[in-house]
């Protein structure tokens, strides 16, 4: 998904304009907000994801304790339109909380949960991700291979880059997304949970042994990684592969980009990758590779209990995992494959690993 700053404006504008609509016909204004619970989440067969199912909550400011927040939502929007996306700015979520400092004691927050609850009332109304309203948490992930992008400077100049000509490769962030896919040359994706084995695989050669594009996660993975997985997915028809830590953590990581997360249910579409497959590290591997491991917690153990009465875990490879998991009562790390060697994982696990979902 390309971001479309035409349309992200059009839309922003009609929020104002729907308010308008109400004051000329000397009525209350309202804004009806989808509802972001788990009660109004549904699968959606032709996404492949879990998306809104269509329940919504009314703020009206017939109600005064409603006004405020109509107000601040205003405020918001108009802010993302005229301050950012129109002077191709971004800021934070951070920034977005203290720059309402200046907005005057009616409608600054209080605290930034507010600001950030506020921001994603404005997603789920208009159905894109903060990064279309240039909204970004701060960066995180890296990706690295024969990938060309041309994307816009701060002073607004096109720029292109490859990202072999970085020496760590080129950080996951608001100017990626934005990015336009100039050339890539590659025939396969794998996302990498920790950043240790994403060195190491860049180290190892491993984006030109597999022809592949390298993308670091930095653990659960920010909007922009899984928005760029999806590109490639999408743009470039590259599979995706994701590689985590042997724990239900990991499991996790791998399923929010395949079908996407609760929370972010009203853009589930745009981020969700669903035939990306998780490769491992799996419970199953700990066994057949006799890997070093450590006790699981009792956060690790409801995790798994969690994650076996999630819809998202029905698929019989998973459960059984995460069954073994329990068993196990043991987890592992990514780099507990290197008691084989600091090349075995290019060398022997991956190969076998690919081998195994590609036949």
């Amino acid at each position: 998904m390309l971001i479309d700053d035409k349309e992200t404006i059009r839309l922003l504008t009609q929020i104002g304009a729907d308010v308008l609509k109400y004051l000329r016909n000397n009525e209350p204004p309202k804004v009806a907000v989808p509802l972001r619970t788990t009660s109004n989440i549904k699968y959606d067969p032709k996404y492949r994801c879990y998306v809104l199912a269509g329940k919504y909550k009314v703020r009206s400011c017939g109600n005064i304790k409603h006004i405020r927040k109509v107000a601040q939502l205003l405020r918001v929007a108009r802010f993302c339109k005229d301050d950012l996306i129109k002077q191709n700015k971004h800021a934070t979520l951070r920034e977005l909380y203290y720059i309402s400092e200046s907005w005057g004691k009616g409608l600054k927050f209080e605290e930034q949960a507010e600001s950030n609850d506020m921001l994603e009332d404005i997603e789920a109304m208009i159905s894109k991700p903060r990064e279309a309203l240039k909204i970004t948490p701060e960066d995180k992930g890296g990706v690295y291979g024969d990938l060309t992008v041309e994307y816009r400077d701060p002073k607004g100049r096109k720029q292109r880059i490859n990202c072999l000509n970085t020496p760590d490769g080129l950080a996951v962030g608001p100017r990626l997304d934005e990015a336009k896919i100039i050339e890539c040359n590659a025939s396969r994706v794998i996302a990498i949970e920790t950043g240790g084995m994403y060195d190491r695989l860049i180290e190892e050669g491993a984006y030109e042994k597999f022809d592949a594009i390298l993308v670091h996660l930095g653990g659960q993975s920010t909007r922009s990684a899984r928005m760029l997985l999806k590109r490639l997915n999408q743009e470039q028809e590259l599979p995706v592969y994701i590689f985590t830590d042997a724990d239900p953590w990991g499991m996790h990581i791998a399923m929010v980009i395949i079908s996407g997360s609760s929370k972010a249910a009203h853009i589930n579409k745009e981020l969700a990758v669903p035939d990306a497959k998780w490769i491992g590290v799996t419970a199953s591997d700990i066994v057949k590779y006799n890997l070093r491991t450590d006790p699981m917690n009792e956060k690790d153990i409801k995790r798994c209990d969690e994650l076996l009465k999630d819809p998202r875990y029905n698929d019989q490879r998973l459960r059984k995992e995460i069954e073994l998991f329990l068993k196990l009562k043991r987890k592992a790390e990514q780099q507990a494959l290197a008691k084989y060697g600091l090349s075995y994982v290019v060398e022997e696990y991956l190969p076998i690993k690919l081998r195994e979902f590609e036949t």
